[in-house]
């Protein structure tokens, strides 16, 4: 179990303990304590799989939001806006060597990386040797080296971008500092991600 589901756990049987004492306090009937506790049971189980399932439920609603004719990301010349998903976090589309891939932007993370399948969509060998180690949330890993040739998001290429590849980022790809630096300037303004360049090498 990762550290994040331990945590959920733990909530949702908080959720059920503080209910239930003030249940017992009052001293209900049998059926009025075993309908509550069905009744937050079901709670708990739809936050866990809202939760589980947080980056499938952006990628949802990120779709629905294009067919509805609020784009997630804009271009503007030289400027690039991306707004807030409904997770917290901001997704970019981008082309990695002409392939589109929807990635997280992690102004937290040193290094843009990638996931094995990514690298094998879009012909980057990993270098394995020598080896790259990466902190992260659920500890220490193993990463390969690997370089790719375009990177573009909206009207902003960058060539030659250094990346980290690992089968422990499952299917998560992330752009990093080492793509934000090369832009002329970023900054978030009222839940918009504002991508700028005058020149990206």
């Amino acid at each position: 179990m990762t550290d994040d589901r331990a945590i959920y756990v733990l909530l949702g049987l908080l959720m059920l303990v503080l209910p239930l004492s003030s249940l017992i306090a009052r001293r209900p009937s049998g059926g009025s304590v075993i309908r509550a506790l069905l009744g937050w049971a079901i709670i708990v189980a739809i936050l866990y799989v809202a939760f589980s399932n947080r980056g499938r439920i952006g990628e949802v609603a990120g779709a629905i939001g294009e067919r509805l004719g609020v784009a997630e990301q804009s271009v503007e010349g030289d400027t690039v806006r991306i707004r807030q998903s409904v997770d917290g976090h901001f997704w970019a589309v981008a082309k990695l060597n002409g392939i589109e891939r929807r990635m997280l932007i992690d102004s937290g993370a040193t290094s843009t990386a990638i996931s094995e399948a990514t690298a094998k969509a879009i012909g980057v060998t990993p270098r394995r040797v020598p080896p790259v180690l990466l902190t992260t949330a659920n500890g220490t890993v193993e990463a390969a080296r690997g370089r790719i040739e375009t990177v573009r998001i909206g009207s902003l290429e960058t060539r030659d971008l250094p990346v980290v590849i690992s089968p422990a980022f499952g299917e998560m790809d992330v752009v990093g500092m080492n793509f934000l630096s090369r832009l002329g300037s970023w900054r978030v303004e009222r839940g918009t991600l504002v991508l700028q360049a005058d020149n990206v090498p």
